[in-house]
C-alpha cells in the first residue's frame, strides 16, 4: 500500500513537501508519481519519476516542483515551492509495483493528501 503525508494549508509563495511510502510485498517499484484532483475536476498528472530517477512534469509545475525518490526506502517525494492558489487540490501518489520476481506489475494509489494554498 501507499501512505502519503505532508499536505496542509500554506500561503501563496510558500512551500510544502509531500512524501509517499510504499509498504507490503515489494520486489521492485518502477515508475512512481504524483497526481492531483481539484474540486469538481478530473485527476491530473503532476509529476512522475522512473526507477532511474528520470523526472517528468506537467507544464504548470515545471520550475516550481521537484520530484525525487529514495529507492532504499521505497519512498517518493514532491517538493513544492512558490505555491499558487491553483495548486490547491488533493494530491495522490501512484506507483507501479512488482510484488515478486515472477509477478506482473500492478498499479497502486495512495489515499490522498490535501494541499490548500490560500492567504
Amino acid at each position: 500500500q501507499l501512505q502519503a503525508s505532508g499536505g496542509g494549508l500554506v500561503q501563496p509563495g510558500g512551500s510544502l513537501r509531500l512524501s509517499c511510502a510504499a509498504s507490503g510485498s515489494i520486489f521492485s517499484l518502477t515508475t512512481m508519481g504524483w497526481y492531483r484532483q481539484a474540486p469538481g475536476k478530473q485527476r491530473d498528472l503532476v509529476a512522475t519519476i522512473s526507477f532511474g530517477s528520470r523526472p517528468n512534469y506537467t507544464d504548470s509545475v515545471k520550475g516550481r516542483f521537484t520530484i525525487s525518490r529514495d529507492n532504499a526506502k521505497n519512498t517518493v517525494y514532491l517538493q513544492m515551492n512558490n505555491l499558487k492558489p491553483e495548486d490547491t487540490a488533493v494530491y495522490y501518489c501512484n506507483a507501479w509495483v512488482k510484488a515478486t520476481p515472477s509477478s506482473f506489475l500492478r498499479n497502486y494509489w495512495g489515499q490522498g493528501t490535501l494541499v490548500t494554498v490560500s492567504s
